[in-house]
């Protein structure tokens, strides 16, 4: 965990970046640029009612707290980045998240500019909605994680009032609200079907591969198919980092009497998820979890279904993988087994066997290898 001292205009915050092991800092120059620009416009006294939108690790939370702001983020990790580091004695906001956003109005916005064009334009259709017509929007982003098209969606969004100068390779833009919704974007859901069954798959705008199946889970789908038809009726199966559910929704077409849970970090993920259930199985027992992995009061699993996340904002690597290993081996029940596929290149081969006292590698080829772990060893971790 790294600490760092963020300083802008007085303000003094101590924050802490959790999870990764990664000497990166909790903060950017995206964050520390909004805030310069949100204090020399806005002042609390006038009582603004504030919206940020995807604080990373709670700089703009914490360093807006004088303006009472509400917080929304598609990720549940912001929750425990602000666990961490609000400060001793103050009370800690809860973020609200997609599955039940927040309602508007409000006087200004205040946005990390996502790395993905259709999440963009989802973030900017919504702040639309819930901006009042004379009301701010302040966005803001490293230049390097920018969507290439950003200024378009900008410009046929909203209406720039001021692109502030580029310093520290962060960009920020100040706008007014445009006319169109989210109520009249086509776009909102896209999907496909799902292999050799009869389901329609579609999910949001922040979740992984969401209008194509991508490849790995391609080769990983048979071996669900396999193992979710052999297992006992009311068995129970976790679809961990699930984003549109596709893995779960592939166990319980084989065996629709499956107990299955879905977890994702995405807000968006965990919705989509839940809508593409209830479409496809409204009778199945399922649950959902917006959670960054396992909750540790949701019990074991004899299947556990993975394909594990290997980027975090600009931060690409197993790092996400190896605590969601950790946390399967803790979750798998006497003889249960997960499957799961990974990335060739980051070497799964070599880091599961930290976690599990059996790994078989089931299939590969030259971009994709699919395995299946599983522990002899009551609590081995």
């Amino acid at each position: 965990m790294t600490t760092d001292v963020l300083e802008v205009d007085g303000i003094s915050l101590l924050l802490k970046r959790p999870g990764g092991g990664r000497a990166l800092r909790a903060w950017d120059a995206a964050d520390e640029q909004l805030l310069e620009q949100i204090l020399a416009r806005f002042s609390p006294d006038s009582r603004p009612r504030v919206l940020i939108i995807d604080d990373q690790f709670g700089a703009l939370t914490l360093g807006l707290s004088s303006f009472a702001p509400v917080s929304f983020a598609d990720s549940c990790s912001l929750s425990s980045a602000l666990i961490t580091n609000t400060p001793s004695g103050h009370s800690v906001l809860t973020p609200s998240n997609w599955l039940a956003p927040p309602e508007g109005p409000f006087d200004l916005v205040v946005m990390r500019i996502p790395r993905q064009v259709d999440y963009l334009t989802c973030l900017l259709r919504w702040v639309n909605g819930v901006l009042v017509p004379d009301g701010t929007l302040i966005a803001g982003g490293m230049i390097k994680h920018l969507p290439d098209s950003s200024a378009a969606v900008f410009a046929d969004l909203v209406h720039t009032r001021e692109v502030c100068p580029a310093r520290k390779k962060a960009r920020v833009i100040v706008a007014a609200p445009g006319d169109q919704t989210l109520r009249n974007w086509a776009d909102l859901w896209k999907g496909y079907m799902l292999p050799h069954t009869e389901y329609q798959v579609s999910a949001m705008p922040a979740v992984f591969s969401r209008e194509k199946l991508d490849m790995g889970t391609r080769m990983l789908l048979p071996f669900v198919r396999q193992e979710a038809g052999a297992l006992s009726s009311s068995a129970r199966v976790l679809d961990l980092a699930c984003g549109n559910g596709v893995l779960g929704l592939a166990a319980l077409a084989e065996n629709s009497e499956l107990a299955v849970a879905f977890s994702d970090v995405s807000s968006q993920a965990v919705a989509s998820a839940r809508d593409n259930v209830l479409s496809a199985f409204p009778d199945v027992e399922a649950v959902f979890h917006h959670s960054d992995g396992i909750p540790e009061d949701s019990g074991q699993f004899e299947l556990v279904l993975l394909n594990p996340p290997f980027h975090e904002g600009g931060v690409v690597g197993d790092h996400i993988a190896l605590r969601l290993f950790r946390q399967v081996a803790r979750h798998l029940a006497p003889g249960g087994r997960m499957l799961m596929v990974g990335n060739r290149h980051l070497g799964y081969h070599r880091s599961l066997r930290r976690f599990f006292s059996t790994v078989r590698q089931l299939d590969a080829d030259a971009r994709f290898v699919v395995f299946e772990a599983s522990n002899q060893e009551a609590g081995r971790s």
